[in-house]
């Protein structure tokens, strides 16, 4: 043994292989201790989630006790987990009667020590918590939540506001969405639809005063909304020169008092433009748009000429017999093959 450790490689190899050996020990000793962590939290959350769960299922019908067990430190998270999953699949009175459980257990002023912690996950579960309460007491914090820098904790925090209060939450988050490129539009809208009205009044009252390369967001969100601009300022967007803010208009077009401001954009050089062009005049258009509509349907791009035809099947003035017509009539032979397919198509729906 000296005469081996006597070697300095065969020392550093057999102290190496040692070490090695103590290391993967530790690691063995930390994995069955972690093992054995988590196999006690799971027994903590069954004992919790037996003890709450008859608590919260009476009171979603409306049988509260008049006496609630004490919600001890170590069940906090697991009593506000379940209750957010119960919230989130049950609407109504169900929902006041968890609502009143949890202010008689002080959930409001535990989520909002929550919320200024430092663990992330109880954060996002407090967030949840506190629009669910509407709880008026937290629109600061959950204001600045939602100025932050995380995507998925500001987006709760605009969920919760707008429980809270949509108008003021509309009034207020609008210029964040519109200034931020990390929130989903989807995601946006769907949290939104609560306050559509109420967006859709801010909308009018911002877009006015944005600069050129926040403006599509806005009218993007305008779309998703389905809100309706007044006339006069669908007509001064349709009158940009920016390629993007007009298609974007163009879809939001839905008054016949800015057909003129449509049809001067029958002939732009972008094809993008002439598709929503002829879409728009489908929905809006009048007798006098079956012309600007012809033209369409001989243009050179596939995908104007397939709305175009689209566009004349959806007026409601036209017969049968007029678009029948007018694909007899057509010089162009893509024209009148294109209103056969579209006839054909609406004959099969």
């Amino acid at each position: 043994m000296s005469s081996t450790l006597s070697d300095p490689l065969l020392a550093a190899a057999f102290w190496t292989g040692f070490a090695a050996l103590i290391v993967t020990l530790l690691l063995a000793g930390e994995i069955v201790n972690l093992r054995m962590a988590l196999r006690r939290r799971q027994r903590r959350e069954q004992a919790a989630l037996a003890k709450w769960r008859p608590v919260l299922n009476a009171a979603i019908i409306g049988d509260i006790p008049e006496s609630l067990p004490r919600l001890r430190r170590g069940e906090r998270l697991v009593f506000l987990k379940f209750w957010v999953h119960l919230h989130q699949s049950l609407r109504g009175s169900a929902s006041a009667d968890l609502n009143e459980v949890a202010m008689r257990l002080r959930c409001d002023v535990l989520a909002r020590e929550l919320l200024v912690g430092r663990r992330r996950a109880a954060r996002l579960l407090a967030t949840l918590v506190l629009g669910h309460l509407r709880d008026r007491e937290s629109w600061d914090l959950l204001q600045k939540q939602a100025a932050s820098d995380d995507s998925t904790a500001s987006l709760y925090s605009l969920w919760a506001l707008v429980q809270i209060d949509p108008k003021a939450a509309a009034g207020t988050m609008m210029p964040f969405f519109i200034g931020r490129d990390d929130w989903a539009l989807s995601q946006v809208v769907s949290i939104l639809q609560e306050a559509r009205e109420d967006c859709a009044e801010v909308l009018e009252q911002i877009i006015p005063e944005l600069s050129d390369n926040r403006l599509p967001r806005a009218l993007q969100l305008a779309e998703a909304l389905r809100a309706d601009l007044p006339p006069t300022m669908q007509a001064g967007m349709l009158r940009h020169e920016s390629v993007t803010v007009l298609v974007t208009a163009l879809r939001i077009a839905s008054s016949p008092a800015v057909c003129g401001e449509v049809r001067a954009h029958v002939a732009h050089p972008d094809w993008r433009v002439r598709v929503q062009v002829a879409k728009a005049l489908g929905r809006i258009g009048g007798r006098e748009d079956v012309e600007p509509l012809t033209r369409l349907l001989n243009d050179s791009e596939w995908w104007v000429r397939y709305r175009a035809a689209q566009a004349l099947a959806e007026l409601p003035f036209l017969e049968p017999g007029e678009l029948e017509r007018l694909r007899n009539e057509a010089s162009d032979r893509y024209a009148a093959d294109m209103l056969t397919q579209v006839l054909a198509e609406k004959e099969m729906a």
